[in-house]
């Protein structure tokens, strides 16, 4: 059974598709894939190998867009060429899923004289004002691509002041999801590396208790990833085996949500695609034992 906020099945499990798997994937290595995610980014060009590219896997695998520029936190506003570069990519792969992140990126000098890009997901403060913005962002978006879309929760190396924030992060996401008929991209990763950089005393318990404070029918996707932890700081590195704090995480949310189309990450340090494929058919079997 599909979700409301997305046309595939729910129990479907996909990777991030990376350019060194590609030949893999469109020879015909990956056929039990649910689906395939890619950074929209990388294909705003009008033509060109990368797009031609995507365009061979599309005709095989159902694709999501999987965006890291829109900046929806921004004060500026949205780029409006960034928007356009989106909305025509998603015309032409038609994508099962679009995504981006909740944070802002933008500035302007003072003045106006030029605009600022951090070059990076950088957080929000979680209050009334960083919600109408957010709302105000995610409903130009969908209004210009016609579809909903879905938002990620960060993992954040940087926090707003504490009397900045006025409802927790999950209560955010919530409000936003209700205002805007958007949903939920549930990165479990983030959670988990957010949990831990905090120095609580259980990350996994944190991670579950933040799972449990959404309202489950605005979770639209579920991201897994690997996390590097130099003992100092925990970074979301996306280079590596899912962790088991991550997993144990994972099936919490599966009990608590309900079965959501699930994405292994990895980006950095990119495995062989045996094992990037072993870490899908891990959240496979993950998802089989809680429906079962």
């Amino acid at each position: 059974m599909s979700h409301p906020l997305s046309p595939l099945p729910s129990t479907r499990v996909g990777i991030g598709w990376r350019q060194s798997h590609e030949r893999e994937l469109l020879e015909g290595g990956a056929p039990q894939l649910g689906f395939i995610e890619v950074h929209s980014e990388n294909f705003f060009a009008a033509g060109g190998a990368a797009l031609a590219t995507l365009c061979r896997a599309r005709e095989s695998h159902a694709v999501s867009l999987h965006g890291v520029g829109l900046a929806l936190g921004s004060a500026l506003g949205l780029d409006p060429w960034h928007l356009d570069r989106l909305a025509a990519l998603v015309e032409r792969i038609e994508p099962v899923l679009v995504s981006d992140h909740a944070c802002f990126a933008r500035a302007a000098l003072p003045g106006g004289q030029a605009v600022l890009h951090g070059s990076d997901l950088l957080p929000l403060a979680f209050n009334r004002a960083s919600l109408a913005l957010m709302a105000r962002h995610v409903t130009q978006v969908q209004e210009r691509l016609r579809r909903p879309m879905l938002v990620e929760n960060l993992s954040a190396y940087l926090r707003a002041e504490p009397v900045s924030d006025e409802m927790a992060e999950p209560e955010f996401f919530n409000a936003l999801a209700r205002q805007t008929g958007c949903g939920l991209l549930l990165d479990v990763n983030n959670l988990v590396v957010n949990a831990l950089n905090d120095g609580g005393p259980d990350p996994v318990v944190a991670a579950c208790a933040w799972v449990d404070a959404l309202d489950p029918a605005i979770v639209g996707e579920m991201h897994l990833a690997g996390y590097n932890d130099s003992g100092a700081l925990v970074i979301d590195d996306h280079g590596s085996t899912v962790r088991e704090p991550v997993w144990q995480v994972y099936r919490h949310a599966l009990a608590r949500l309900g079965a959501r189309p699930t994405l292994v990450e990895w980006d950095t340090d990119l495995p062989a695609w045996p094992v990037l494929l072993g870490e899908a058919e891990r959240a496979r079997a993950e998802m089989q034992k809680v429906s079962a």
